[in-house]
Formats: C-alpha cells, structure tokens, sequence
C-alpha cells in the first residue's frame, strides 16, 4: 500500500502533476525537434512547474519520487525526437550480439559494400546519419554492455530496444536518486536537494527522453563518492571504473583525490597509489575484451574528433576562434582545439594541488569547478552534457548549475533551419546568462565571506 503521506496532495499540487505529465507526454509524442517555437514554450512551462513543485513546502519527499518516477515512464514507448544517438547505441549492441567488435568497423562500411549484418541495418543507419555512421564507435565498454542488455529483449524491433535502453537509464536513476540522499544525509544537507537532479526536467527529458548514458555514469560516479565517504575507497574505486567505462569524463576528477589520502603525517602514499591502481586495473579489464591494436588506433581517433574537429554550443572556443579567424582567415580550430585541453589540465592540477581536498565538501565543489572550466573551454557542448555538473551541484551550494540547466535548452534553435546551423547571437545570450549566474554566485558567496 501507498504511505497514505503521498496520497495527501492538496488540488494545487495535484494540477502542477497533471499538467506536468500531459505536457512530458506532449513532448515524448507530439514534438517535432524543428519546431522550435512548441519546443521552447514546452520546456518553459515544464520547468516553471518543476520549480513550483520543488518549492511547495505542502508536498511531500515521497511524492514528488513518484512524481520523478511516473514522469519518466511518460516516455518509455516513444521514439527519441531530439536525439539521433540511440541508433548508435542500437547498431553497437545488435553487432556484440552477432560477436562483431563494433570498435572495428563503421557502419557505413557494411552499407556501402552491400552487407547487412544485423536487423534493420540500413534504418539503423538512416537513422543515426552519416556524420555517426562514418566514424567507429567512442562509446566505453560498459556502454556496450548496457548496449547489448537492452538489444536481447528485442533484437528486430528498434522500439522494443528503445525500451531496453530506455529501461536501464530509469533504472540508473533510480539508483542515483537512491544513494544521493543517502549522501546528502552523511553531509547533513537537506535531502530535497536531490529533487533538483531527479525532477528537473532536463535530466527527464535529455536522459531518459533522449536516452543519452550520462545517466548511468552519474549513477556510478555518485554511488563511488558515497563508497569514498563511508571509507570503503576500495570499492570506490572499482565503482569509479565503472564510471569512467560508461563516459570518459570522470577522468578529469583523478588528480583531486591526491589530498583525500592526506593525513597529519602527510599523504598516504600506499593508499593512494592504491587507489589509483585498482581503478586503472579494473578500466583495462573492462577494455579487454575488445583489445587490438586496431581498436587502440580507431577509439583514439575517434576521440581526438571531439578537440579537433566538432563544434557545437561552445562558449570561450567560439570566442577564440573569432580572433583566430581576424587573425588568419581562417578556423584555427586544429590549435585551439589543442590548447584549450591543456588549460583544462593545468587548472584541474591547480585545483587538485592548491584546494583541501581532504575535505570532503571542498572535494565535491573542486569536482564541480573542474567540470564546468571543461565545458566552458570544449569545442563541443552538447546538452546532456551538463548532467554532471548539475549532480554534482546537488551536494554544494552552487546552483548556477540549475540555470545553465534551464537555459541550455535555447542551443537546440540551431536545428530549427533546415542547414542545422548555429545563431551566434543565440549562443552568446546562453553564455551571458551562464557567466552572470556564476559571476554572481561568486561575488554573493564572497560578500558573505567578508561580513
């Protein structure tokens, strides 16, 4: 039975859920990702009631869970609309399961010689596009199990893998949600805070909707951090593999457990190297299995793409690639594109030297600076991508994370023309608001440290 806590919901807040759900279903089945106008009005509306439900002091933790959980299965049999990502990801685990190494091969390779080595091969491929279609796949091996799981249900029909995948990314949530709060606790923070994660709904909509596995990877990050801090770092990281297997990002995050492992003696040096032992041997045998030299050459190429090739909502490369283009005449992107990810190096290195990251919380707020000075020097930013710095801010009191969360949703007006080309002047109205919530956050936390 139901904690009848859950069933008390005054009309206000039962409207606020109704409407919330109508307009989920609205946009998982009605939404044409080109008309920008329904796109943006949708997102607007569903935020505004996201915020008024978080902060309705009458409605219960439980419910607003439910809540969470029942927006979500709102999209469990619809087709992705702003995405075309999960054709990949369906492409990649149908090949596992005919025993093909899909690191090996590109998709394009077998249409354009005529072979079809697995179900709805050429709709997989239409589908994805020839940008995704033409590179090996840059997806960590955890996604290609994850990949497989949710293809062994339905390996002929693309919905029924759609609710494979969809299935496990609900799931992953579930989990974050689960030991977020647990967290929360030990850091004697409100556990409501974690609403601000698992009801926004750009994490509902880009992660479940669009069935993108950043999801999983926050699940994995956030159940390391609580290992860390219960002191089984051990596990943690184990874990923490398993979240770097999953996306690539969390290696950024290695240099700050340096000071985790400093006591007053100094640092643990045997702990530490432990530590970084255990994750690197346990990332190298979740790649083993799809080892070659081949695959070593194809995965590095791919990844290499992303700093010297792609652009998309990018803030201070778009900045830097103007001067170089007044300077030159030309897109210097093969040199910022190099440049750019030694700062990111430099200041992670910084951080991980300078901050007392033996502190807990001081751990977290370094994570969350240094994936935020990532995405703000990337060549590339798609929308998921700041999943994580929103997780991570659930645990501080950072919250430009939830604006940038909020405003994001104004980069996908770039395919609201038929070239899928990008307004400057949009992107730039993005970044204003992003830099004015940090600049501001930063100044009010400074007032208040000097009163």
């Amino acid at each position: 039975m139901l904690n009848t806590s859950i069933l008390k919901i005054n009309t206000l807040s039962l409207l606020l859920i109704l409407a919330s759900c109508f307009l989920y279903g609205i946009f998982a089945y009605d939404l044409v990702r080109t008309d920008y106008t329904t796109l943006i009005s949708l997102y607007l509306v569903l935020f505004g009631l996201f915020i008024k439900l978080v902060n309705n002091k009458q409605n219960s933790f439980k419910l607003l869970l439910v809540v969470a959980i029942i927006s979500r299965l709102v999209f469990l049999v619809a087709i992705p609309n702003l995405s075309q990502d999960f054709y990949r990801f369906i492409w990649d685990g149908r090949m596992i399961l005919k025993g093909i190494n899909p690191y090996l091969y590109t998709p394009e390779s077998f249409i354009t010689a005529g072979q079809y080595p697995i179900h709805q091969a050429q709709d997989l491929v239409n589908g994805m596009q020839a940008l995704n279609a033409s590179h090996y796949s840059n997806y960590p091996p955890i996604n290609q199990l994850l990949f497989t799981l949710a293809n062994l249900a339905s390996n002929t029909s693309i919905l029924g893998s759609v609710i494979g995948l969809r299935l496990i990314i609900i799931v992953a949530d579930i989990g974050t949600l689960y030991f977020g709060s647990k967290l929360l606790d030990l850091m004697k923070l409100p556990k409501k805070n974690i609403l601000w994660y698992i009801l926004n709904p750009f994490i509902i909509i880009e992660l479940t909707g669009n069935l993108h596995f950043e999801g999983v990877m926050i699940f994995f990050l956030i159940l390391s951090l609580y290992l860390l801090k219960i002191n089984k770092w051990k596990w943690s990281a184990v874990v923490f593999a398993l979240s770097i297997s999953t996306k690539l990002v969390p290696l950024l995050f290695l240099p700050l457990f340096i000071k985790w492992f400093k006591t007053k003696q100094g640092i643990d040096y045997k702990k530490l190297i432990a530590f970084y032992l255990i994750i690197g041997f346990s990332t190298i045998v979740l790649f083993a299995p799809f080892f070659s030299m081949q695959f070593v050459n194809n995965y590095s190429k791919t990844v290499g793409l992303w700093f010297g090739n792609f652009e998309f909502n990018a803030s201070i490369y778009y900045l830097a690639r103007a001067i170089g283009y007044y300077i030159t005449g030309y897109n210097q992107i093969a040199i910022i594109g190099k440049i750019l990810p030694v700062i990111v190096f430099i200041t992670i290195w910084i951080l991980a030297l300078v901050r007392k990251n033996q502190n807990y919380s001081t751990l977290i707020s370094s994570m969350i600076i240094a994936i935020t000075c990532y995405l703000l020097l990337s060549t590339t930013v798609h929308p998921w991508y700041i999943a994580s710095v929103l997780i991570l801010s659930v645990f501080t009191n950072y919250r430009y994370p939830l604006v940038w969360s909020f405003i994001i949703i104004i980069s996908y007006l770039a395919y609201a023309n038929s070239n899928n080309t990008e307004n400057l002047w949009i992107i730039g109205f993005e970044y204003f608001i992003v830099f004015t919530a940090i600049i501001l956050e930063y100044l009010a936390k400074k007032r208040k440290l000097n009163f």
